[in-house]
């Protein structure tokens, strides 16, 4: 059955109580809610539309999901504390799950409720260990527009070298964790490690005039206003699909990711209801449903891209292992300096 023909039966099935017509145990009770965290928009959308139906029709569970962002999951599960989670997986960056993580808000993984772990490529355990898993990774390379440059660029020191790239690079500013990321990837290249970054800021200076954004380059690189900019491969194939001549490559040094980590919180009545959610979120049909929606590089090494999405998901395999590795906690306790330091460079 293909992809739209299935999510549309699917969502035939929820509508009417697809559970019992699959002959799938029942939809547990509200007492035992299980909720689940994911972002408004597209996201929304593809969670209420395909992917809780199949998680449904798979196991009788009908989470509630509940929309939001990090900073907010972190306010409200704050506010709750650790014995009242409001939510009973959330999914996050992991600038995000780190603090919650650390404060004793997550659950250690019971591994054995949760098979699907042990076929994730490092890249999705290596910062949460048994306290959850990245379940969906976006790779961040070098995208450009074929039009606007006759350079093709290979690396990241590339952003530096190559004249033809001076006064058209964006950059996520330090508001966005991809900013952060630049600048400690730039520590890395250029000085001694992520952490150098009087190195990093240093070499930030010599950039020239950037066009900095906190969230979104798509519209900057549709108007021609930069040329290069780290992009999201997802987000690449989207202008690619409506006609933007764009390419995106992997940088020779590797490259950065926005991720989103999905963690049990503690103190649920329903913990295995959120196990199944977490195994399903990590199984190959999930990850599948999730690179065909926002071409997303599958974590689940059992998952093969097809040859017609390589294009747009040319993130897999040997290349899981190219993703540069962050110390988040780090980037939390010094975020005011960092801040500070970035604004000095770039402005406000």
């Amino acid at each position: 059955m293909n992809t739209l023909t299935r999510r549309r039966v699917l969502q035939a099935l929820a509508a009417v109580g697809g559970a019992s017509i699959l002959q799938v145990p029942a939809v547990r009770a509200a007492t035992e809610e299980l909720v689940v965290t994911t972002y408004g928009g597209s996201w929304e959308a593809f969670w209420r539309d395909t992917l809780m139906p199949d998680f449904t029709a798979r196991t009788g569970i009908a989470p509630r999901v509940d929309t939001g962002l990090g900073r907010v999951y972190t306010t409200n599960m704050r506010a709750a504390g650790v014995e009242n989670p409001p939510y009973s997986v959330v999914m996050t960056n992991e600038i995000f799950s780190t603090v919650l993580r650390a404060e004793g808000y997550f659950e250690e993984w019971d591994l054995s409720k949760v098979p699907n772990y042990a076929d994730l490529y490092p890249v999705a355990t290596r910062r949460a260990g048994a306290f959850g898993a990245v379940g969906m990774v976006s790779p961040i390379g070098i995208g450009y527009r074929t039009d606007m440059l006759s350079t093709r660029p290979t690396a990241w020191k590339d952003l530096w070298e190559i004249e033809e790239f001076r006064g058209q690079l964006g950059l996520y500013n330090i508001v966005n964790s991809a900013g952060k990321m630049f600048l400690m990837m730039t520590s890395k290249i250029f000085g001694a490690d992520i952490y150098d970054i009087d190195t990093g800021f240093a070499k930030l200076t010599e950039l020239g005039r950037v066009y900095q954004t906190d969230f979104n380059m798509s519209t900057a690189f549709a108007a021609g206003e930069i040329a290069i900019a780290p992009f999201d491969f997802g987000e690449i194939a989207r202008l690619r699909s409506q006609g933007l001549p764009v390419d995106c490559i992997i940088p020779e040094e590797g490259m950065m990711m926005w991720d989103q980590t999905f963690s049990i919180a503690r103190n649920l009545p329903n913990i295995d209801d959120a196990y199944a959610y977490v195994n399903y979120i990590l199984s190959p049909e999930a990850q599948d449903l999730l690179m065909r929606e926002f071409f997303v590089s599958p974590v689940n090494t059992k998952v093969q891209v097809p040859k017609d999405l390589l294009v747009d998901v040319p993130v897999t395999g040997a290349a899981m292992d190219s993703f540069i590795d962050w110390d988040w906690e780090w980037v939390n306790a010094n975020t005011e300096e960092l801040t500070r330091r970035w604004n000095e460079v770039f402005g406000a």
